[in-house]
């Protein structure tokens, strides 16, 4: 019996650009390229595999463009690359990048902490940015970090994101990613903004990327859903967190927001994969597994079908 989540909304794991960011040890492009092919090869729809950000300020994301390279355009159509510049597009479309993540925050001391600029000269650079992705035949999509709470500031209006997603500067982007970049959003308010966003912004995709800071994560992530948002974040075992965000802690895990929305291509096979390589990844980086569903998974109670075997061996040890 399926017991499909409706309203229907994809995943995009972003375990390697912001899942990575706050990691003390680095991936090689070798395992970062695996790690995108394994993904691929379980059926996950998208993923955001790096990040344009300087290698000084955020070290994990060095290789990034090393990837694109290794990859082919078919597995980079599936592929994302955050960016905050003109020229952070105008080098990832050149190496072979068609989606750009274009990254702004609601709040302008996050911006400045998080990209050196106010929010409004983002946003004046933001038709650059959208002519340099068009132009190579690509996708854009205007990112909104701290759209319910800033580290700085506290709570940010939602009308402030509201009218962020209006400007006339914001024309030509596929989709708005909506971000709970603290994870201290409750679903009440995740449904309001984003009901909002669906009915007074332009058309276009709207994507919700969550953190579980404050254990609220999947409940926000099915709120965003069920208010509109057709694509959801997650990262591998909860990994991840923003370096210029005092006290956000980890993405929302991919294996919980599956495991609740059980999207069509997923089947226990496909999400006993996704525990293998997600606990493979934790292990090397030596980073908790924050997913309960992946502890579920590892529970003695067998005769649901989730729960992996106890005498199963997981699929790609020693294969990344």
């Amino acid at each position: 019996m399926s017991f499909t989540y409706a309203p229907h909304a994809e995943l995009r794991d972003v375990t390697l650009r912001d899942g990575l960011q706050l990691t003390g040890k680095l991936l090689s492009t070798e395992r970062k390229v695996q790690t995108v092919r394994e993904l691929i090869r379980l059926g996950v729809p998208e993923i955001e595999l790096g990040s344009m950000a300087r290698a000084d300020l955020v070290p994990p994301m060095a290789n990034t463009l090393e990837v694109v390279a290794a990859l082919t355009p078919e597995e980079l159509e599936k592929c994302w690359i955050w960016v905050a510049t003109p020229g952070h597009v105008a080098k990832a479309v050149k190496a072979g990048i068609r989606n750009v993540q274009y990254c702004l925050s609601a709040s302008d001391a996050h911006n400045q902490a998080n990209i050196g600029r106010t929010t409004d000269a983002s946003l004046a650079a933001l038709p650059q940015a959208v002519e340099y992705a068009l132009e190579a035949g690509g996708r854009i999509q205007l990112c909104l970090a701290t759209s319910f709470t800033c580290p700085f500031e506290g709570l940010v209006p939602e009308q402030r994101v509201i009218d962020i997603a209006n400007d006339p500067r914001a024309a030509g982007t596929s989709d708005i990613v909506i971000c709970d970049t603290l994870g201290q959003a409750v679903p009440a308010q995740v449904s309001s903004l984003v009901a909002r966003v669906r009915d007074e912004t332009p058309d276009r995709r709207i994507v919700y990327h969550g953190h579980d800071t404050w254990g609220l994560g999947v409940a926000n992530t099915l709120a965003a859903i069920q208010a509109g948002a057709t694509l959801v974040d997650g990262a591998l075992g909860g990994l991840g967190g923003c370096p210029f965000a005092p006290g956000a802690s980890g993405n929302t895990s991919s294996e919980d927001i599956l495991f609740a929305t059980r999207p069509g291509w997923l089947d226990p096979a496909a999400f006993a994969g996704l525990v293998d390589l997600s606990e493979s990844l934790l292990s090397d980086l030596g980073e908790p597994n924050r997913s309960k569903a992946a502890q579920g998974a590892r529970s003695k109670a067998d005769a649901f079908e989730w729960v992996i075997a106890s005498d199963r061996v997981p699929s790609c040890e020693g294969a990344l």
